[in-house]
């Protein structure tokens, strides 16, 4: 899937606010192998794009396309195919299992393609290997994004959705978090769509666009 093609799109429940932004009734394509980062203020349609692109909304008017495909005609199973091996999402519910430790809520995942060791690199490097066979709800919101991010980086994929995947933690660990994210969507050579309630120099080398 080489490119993401939004034509004119609008998600229904926005239908009243003014326009002005870089993407809602806009002619906007994002590209594999490069970054954005989308920056709104809450209740703009940031999460509303992520499960656009995801195929968990259908409510929007206008055109999304994955290459020459429009998004309306995929089928359900074959969206299912698409988020196996395509699109990994990190949504910004994160959706663990809380009574699972974090090693269990990665590990359970069937389209995983990284192995046990790998895993458990990332999880030192992110800083909660010690928690790692905890159950998540002992785990603060910081460690649990974390624990999300894991997950959605060891699936196969070409493009990575990434819905305010920051939010919860210090500079230090989002700038690790950043570094791992940065490295490891470009040894897939895949595209990055991320969201943000604001800038800031994490974003130093994406193309920033608004709502």
């Amino acid at each position: 899937m080489q490119l993401l093609h939004f034509f004119n799109i609008l998600p229904e429940p926005l239908v009243d606010s003014p326009g002005g932004g870089h993407i809602w009734r806009q002619n906007r394509v994002f590209f594999k192998g490069k970054n954005y980062a989308i920056m709104a203020g809450s209740g703009k349609g940031k999460t509303t794009l992520i499960n656009i692109i995801g195929g968990s909304r259908l409510d929007y008017r206008g055109d999304a396309f994955f290459d020459e495909t429009n998004i309306r005609d995929i089928t359900s199973d074959n969206f299912a195919q698409i988020r196996a091996a395509q699109i990994s999402i990190m949504h910004q519910d994160l959706r663990l299992f809380p009574e699972l430790t974090a090693r269990q809520n990665i590990e359970m995942n069937p389209q995983n393609d990284r192995d046990a060791v790998f895993i458990e690199k990332l999880a030192a490097r992110l800083g909660i290997l010690p928690q790692f066979d905890n159950p998540c709800f002992r785990m603060s919101l910081g460690q649990q994004q974390r624990v999300a991010l894991i997950r959605t980086l060891v699936r196969p994929f070409e493009w990575l959705l990434l819905d305010e995947p920051f939010s919860h933690m210090d500079a230090i660990n989002a700038k690790i978090a950043m570094e791992c994210v940065a490295e490891i969507a470009t040894e897939r050579g895949a595209g990055i769509i991320a969201t943000s309630l604001w800038n800031n120099d994490m974003f130093n080398d994406f193309e920033i666009l608004e709502l």
